[in-house]
């Protein structure tokens, strides 16, 4: 956290909500009085297209992208992407992974080939890398749409942003009717160190 800015970059994949969990960050760094910048890329995303945010807060941002090498923080809801992003990340950085492999449509050409061994070639690049089957605790809650919310909540483990305001917010800014599955969500990720 440079400068007393934090810098996090949140990559998927088109309908995994990771518009909606950099929403949600960004109100809890505004919640807790700090100055907030975000950018995303989401030109095909509701065609399953890659889908980045930059955010980031502190007492003072200037700027709302991060720079190459400088994110504290990349959060990644499919894993090829968050190995695509990797060298955003800052040398003593962290990587919070979901382990879930969304293999794009244009596979079947031939032309292209999902990566191999994604997982192992991150750890090796970033040996401290979380990978968590965000998935599978989706299910286990009945709603494979909670990874995002799964997700945040390992990485607010990561920054140091108040558990009482991520929860109103989630309340808040969850789709209408899963505000409490969703704030469960937060704290099965928060639970996971």
């Amino acid at each position: 956290m440079k400068n007393g800015t934090t810098n996090v970059l949140i990559v998927g994949v088109g309908g995994q909500g990771v518009l909606l969990a950099s929403e949600m960050l960004c109100e809890v760094a505004k919640v807790l009085g700090l100055d907030t910048k975000k950018s995303e890329v989401h030109g095909m995303s509701q065609r399953g297209g890659v889908v980045t945010s930059h955010v980031r807060f502190g007492r003072k941002v200037y700027s709302p992208l991060i720079a190459e090498g400088e994110a504290d923080v990349i959060l990644g809801f499919e894993i090829a992407e968050a190995l695509r992003w990797v060298h955003y990340l800052r040398p003593d950085g962290t990587i919070i992974v979901n382990e879930q492999k969304i293999i794009p449509p244009i596979t079947t050409t031939g032309k292209f080939s999902y990566p191999e061994k994604v997982e192992e070639t991150i750890q090796k690049r970033v040996p401290s890398t979380k990978v968590i089957d965000a998935y599978a605790i989706a299910q286990r809650l009945g709603n494979t749409r909670l990874v995002n919310t799964i997700l945040l909540g390992v990485l607010s483990n990561a920054i140091d942003l108040e558990q009482e305001k991520w929860l109103q917010v989630i309340e808040r800014m969850a789709p209408k009717g899963t505000g409490e599955l969703n704030k469960k969500a937060f704290l099965e990720g928060r639970a996971i160190k």
